[in-house]
């Protein structure tokens, strides 16, 4: 893994997100998410996902985020949610059905590990897990896991 390329795309996409034209933030938001475990990326994800210019940038990014279904990404997303006013808190709700209404076994896990998150020391990421959980267990699935 070349750490200097990796620092180099996350500092370049970090200026991309601070771009006046949402296209080009909302693109941003979904590069960054890749890059999501490096402690740079964190500050410019969640302004993205908060993004006071279009909600666009914030279902974009949210949903990439989601779709790494990990730790990291849920992480990030709770601690946006918890500050989030309605109209993002709205988008964001919307991409955490869109990526975890298919398959059980992702919801599944992802509920597992926001019960973990909730008991996290950051105050706000907690509350935003508590409120990420509640969303996902409203979610019910199209695809259940068979059990043999």
């Amino acid at each position: 893994m070349d750490t200097d390329l990796r620092h180099a795309a996350v500092v370049a996409l970090g200026e991309l997100g601070r771009s006046h034209d949402y296209r080009d933030r909302a693109d941003a938001g979904h590069g960054l998410a890749a890059f999501a475990e490096m402690q740079e990326a964190l500050g410019p994800l969640l302004e993205l996902v908060l993004d006071s210019g279009d909600t666009f940038v914030t279902r974009r990014t949210t949903e990439a985020l989601l779709r790494r279904k990990d730790r990291v990404g849920l992480t990030i997303v709770a601690s946006a949610l918890a500050v989030a006013n309605s109209n993002h808190s709205d988008w964001i709700h919307t991409a955490i059905v869109d990526v975890f209404s298919i398959f059980t076994s992702d919801r599944d896990n992802a509920i597992r590990l926001c019960e973990e998150m909730s008991q996290d020391t950051d105050n706000r990421v907690a509350l935003g897990a508590r409120q990420l959980h509640e969303v996902l267990a409203e979610i019910d699935p199209v695809l259940r896991t068979a059990w043999r």
